[in-house]
């Protein structure tokens, strides 16, 4: 009775004791977020900048005037373009392969590994021990001619000469990403299995739902957004791969971030290779936006 008449009693205005947490909150993410700034902000607004620039005469950082002389160049010739639609078309492709060859991997890990869940989870991340280049390397001298695809086909009379087409070509490019991409599907879908409660499946089984029945209308509308996020976090950085293509794909294999990597290295054209990347940035991020506007996981889900 006495906490209750002091809480009628207190003003409407009176302020609030901080909370403790707060202060923790804010001192555990500030260095992540300076991180972030430094690193991802800042060569953000700095690429954005020297996109208006003319040439690259004089120092980085000295004043210019600002100009729209690179959007017109990279606007006016097709070919970024098209360039561009070929790479969002392997995004996508990767991303939707991806995704549903790391959906039954992640229900595994949920629902079926039990004990070893952990063990097994250890064992997908074992590749991100190994580095980036090595393991597109690996493809690249899987799929080469005197690789071990061919030293199978050919050992087993199949084929009598190697196979040239199994390198240098988008098709190579997609197989090589599907592969480094899987683990990263896994986790957010993993991720939202955890969440789901297993009386849900009891329940369905109760009511006489079959295994597959189950996974329709329980499983996968409960992980629903977990798909989602591996889809788009496998997308985004597709869109703006230039490493795998240059390994395995070859002339044939040329990506969106090939030229942009060209302009920066090759070309030494760095305002325009900065449009570009503020193209690609500017479309990738519209793509999502309109995934999103398509999918509407909330929806999907009921709620």
């Amino acid at each position: 009775m006495t906490a209750g008449a002091d809480v009628q009693q207190r003003p409407a205005n009176a302020r609030r004791p901080p909370d403790p947490r707060r202060r923790s909150f804010w001192l555990l993410s500030l260095p992540s977020t300076v991180a972030l700034a430094l690193f991802l902000v800042v060569p953000l607004l700095l690429m954005a900048a020297l996109s208006f620039r003319a040439d690259l005469s004089g120092q980085l950082l000295a004043p210019f005037a600002p100009t729209l002389k690179q959007y017109q160049a990279a606007f006016a010739s097709e070919g970024y373009w098209r360039l561009l639609g070929t790479s969002a078309l392997i995004a996508l492709g990767v991303a939707a392969i991806s995704t549903l060859l790391a959906y039954p991997i992640a229900f595994f890990l949920a629902f079926r590994a039990g004990r070893r869940a952990t063990i097994y989870l250890i064992l997908l991340l074992v590749p991100f021990w190994t580095s980036y280049l090595l393991r597109v390397m690996a493809w690249k001298l899987m799929l080469g001619s005197e690789g071990v695809i061919n030293s199978v086909l050919l050992g087993t009379g199949i084929i009598q000469t190697p196979l040239d087409a199994l390198l240098y070509n988008r098709g190579a490019v997609v197989v090589t990403l599907v592969y480094v991409w899987i683990p990263f599907a896994t986790l957010p879908i993993l991720a939202a299995m955890g969440r789901i409660d297993d009386r849900l499946h009891d329940a369905a089984a109760d009511l006489y739902a079959s295994p597959w029945q189950q996974l329709r209308r329980v499983t996968l509308p409960l992980s629903l957004p977990g798909v989602v996020a591996a889809f788009f976090m496998v997308f985004i950085p597709t869109v703006g791969e230039y490493v795998t293509p240059l390994l395995v794909g070859g002339p044939s294999g040329t990506m969106f971030g090939n030229i942009i990597q060209d302009f920066f290295t090759r070309a030494a054209n760095w305002p325009l290779g900065s449009a570009l990347s503020m193209v690609m940035l500017g479309a990738t991020l519209a793509l999502v936006m309109v995934g999103f506007r398509v999918v509407q996981p909330r929806r999907l889900i009921g709620r």
